[in-house]
């Protein structure tokens, strides 16, 4: 070390540490680094008073300079070394001051020199990486600062930004990609962790300490605590890395590692916390395993956000609400995709099936499942034991089964709305009316009595309908196609449900005709809107029709068609009218497809049944007018 007195050195060092702390918008406008370029030149003026490393009077080239080299990067076991003596002292401390240089430069967006200090601590430190003295600045040295710098638009559901800002190599690179590198460093650093915690566990030493005299260090409780936080944070960033290498499975475990790990020892913000619970319930929900979803989505109704502005506040609690809007929808979605037949109706026999399977399922919940997503203990995981058997994780099986979940989801529905308002919420709003209206589209796949399934559809087109009055189609052309289409899709379902009734009956009167016929126009029209959406400026439907709504545009044309078969008129002239109109609308598919075979994988039953009417319509519209000329 050089001759400068120790004081000096250690009220320069914490000088930078106060400037390196101080808020971005503290600094004037012009200058918003003013702060992080004053703690730069005190780093350098102490650097400068510690005397040159051994490692810079040595100009020699290093075989294993690079980031990517040495065992360390392997996650081999280290050798512990102590960091004993004044060289190695010497050497630390040099570490500690590269290293708050490299979160300097990083902070001030210079990327580059920032990697240059963090290898030159990496370096320092790596002989006693393992050592009581070192282990916790190494890890924070080596892993972060290799990752991808996450997009501003996906901070707030992939990254706590309390979280992030606690750990001072929470910036992370987008320009370099080298993703695997980053694997490489974190999973070395687990590993390093692991076996430190293993071979010595005492609490070790925090960076901040190397410049603090003996009586101003930390009690070992909080070393232990800021030890546990550096390795949360590994495992947050492990998730990150897992999740763009597209290791899904992986990426979970280690959220959810994370996420224990900060309820443990509670370092959390609730309502960012839950947010990031949000996301794994999302992930358990695609994967339907609903016993995990339930329990995530549990945690985020559990947790609190006292001190939050109020506005940011509502928001969070409003996504949490659509968070449980999804669980319940997706739950029943899929119950209804394992019980209905090849036409869309309640199979019996596929119900029986499930109910066997059932016990099944309890079992799992028990032995397995249940404890592998469990956060351990604690009264808010007790509170959570408590209401978890509330909302099932179970596909319902009946009517009753459904009620109880829609009710759920529908009461998060209205929670949602109460902040995703029409207005300025517009594509938010939507979203969860449409969930809305899915929820009852689901529970009516569970109704038997088809007057009750009719009520049903007529409260989805309720909610539906005025939304299309409010939007412009011109900026808000694909959520108008989808909401055209579901209304005419609800119409589609109730003129079938009431000409199912009618054909019950032995002689329907004129009134449930007139209603048949008011659903069928209704219907026509809504999907006829849809099509005419297609057309280009000059009104023309495209010969070729994009993928991206190719299926609904041919299930359109195929339902145009069965509705004008379906229209009941006592005109004999008008009924061979809506005869050809329909024929016109089953032979667009069969020609479409003959043009454009890949369609035809999009509609193949649609399509046999098109093929089969272009077969039988000429035929029956033949006798149809030989009739109509005999009388």
């Amino acid at each position: 070390m050089a001759d400068a007195p120790w004081a000096e050195i250690r009220e320069k060092f914490q000088t930078a540490l106060a400037l390196s702390r101080v808020e971005l918008h503290k600094n004037p406008e012009k200058e918003p680094y003013k702060s992080k370029y004053s703690a730069r030149a005190l780093l350098e003026e102490v650097k400068a008073l510690l005397g040159p490393a051994p490692e810079d009077e040595d100009e020699r080239p290093q075989a294993d300079d690079s980031l990517g080299a040495g065992e360390h990067a392997l996650g081999l076991p280290a050798e512990l070394v102590e960091a004993e003596g004044p060289v190695a002292q010497g050497a630390v401390r040099r570490a500690v001051i590269e290293f708050h240089l490299g979160v300097n430069h990083i902070d001030t967006e210079e990327l580059s020199a920032g990697e240059e200090h963090l290898v030159k601590c990496l370096r320092l430190l790596r002989k006693y990486r393992l050592s009581h003295d070192c282990v916790s600045l190494y890890i924070q040295a080596q892993g972060p600062q290799l990752l991808p710098r996450p997009k501003a638009n996906v901070i707030r559901h992939n990254m706590s930004p309390r979280f992030q800002t606690s750990n001072n190599l929470g910036i992370l690179w987008s320009e370099r990609e080298e993703i695997e590198t980053a694997q490489a460093y974190l999973e070395s650093s687990e590993a390093l962790y692991n076996q430190y915690m293993k071979e010595i566990g005492s609490p070790p030493l925090d960076p901040t300490e190397h410049f603090l005299p003996e009586e101003e260090k930390l009690p070992e409780q909080e070393r232990s605590k800021r030890f546990e936080k550096v390795y949360t944070h590994n495992l947050y960033y492990l998730a990150q890395v897992y999740q763009h290498m597209e290791m899904f499975e992986k990426a979970a475990h280690y959220c959810h590692s994370t996420l224990k790990r900060q309820l443990e020892h509670n370092a959390y913000h609730p309502m960012e916390w839950a947010i990031n619970a949000a996301t794994l319930s999302q992930f358990y929900i695609n994967k339907q395993c609903f016993m995990e979803a339930r329990h995530f989505t549990l945690y985020l109704s559990a947790t609190e956000a006292e001190g939050d502005v109020p506005e940011l506040y509502h928001q969070r609690k409003g996504e949490i609400a659509r968070c449980w809007i999804k669980y319940c929808l997706t739950l029943m979605q899929n119950a209804q995709l394992s019980m209905q037949d090849n036409i869309g109706e309640l199979d019996l026999d596929k119900q029986s099936e499930l109910r066997a399977l059932r016990k099944k399922e309890l079992d799992e919940e028990e032995s397995v499942r249940k404890k592998a997503v469990q956060f351990g203990t604690g009264e808010l995981c007790d509170a959570i034991s408590a209401v978890e058997e509330k909302v099932s994780y179970l596909r319902p099986l009946d009517f009753e089964e459904a009620r109880e979940l829609f009710l759920t989801g529908q009461h998060y529905v209205f929670e949602a709305k109460e902040f995703f308002q029409i207005d300025g919420y517009v594509t938010d709003h939507i979203e969860v009316v449409q969930d809305h209206s899915a929820l009852f589209k689901v529970l009516a796949f569970f109704e038997t009595d088809m007057e009750r399934r009719c009520k049903m559809h007529k409260r989805r087109i309720a909610m539906l309908e005025p939304l299309i009055v409010d939007l412009n189609p011109q900026y808000y052309l694909l959520v108008n196609r989808q909401i055209q289409f579901e209304i005419a899709h609800a119409y589609y379902d109730m003129m079938d449900l009431k000409v199912a009734i009618a054909d019950k009956l032995r002689d329907p009167d004129s009134h449930i005709v007139k209603k048949i016929n008011n659903l069928n126009k209704s219907a026509l029209k809504y999907y006829q809107l849809f099509l005419d959406s297609l057309r280009d400026p000059n009104k023309v439907f495209p010969e070729h029709i994009g993928e991206d709504v190719l299926r609904p545009a041919m299930l359109a044309k195929f339902r145009v068609a069965r509705l004008y078969g379906k229209i009941i008129t006592a005109d004999p002239k008008k009924e061979l009218e809506n005869l050809a109109t329909s024929l016109e609308h089953y032979k667009f598919i069969v020609d479409y497809c003959e043009k454009h075979p890949e369609a035809a994988q999009e509609i193949e039953v649609e399509l046999e049944l098109s093929k089969e009417m272009v077969s039988l319509l000429p035929t029956k519209m033949e006798r149809f007018r030989t009739k109509m000329a005999l009388t």
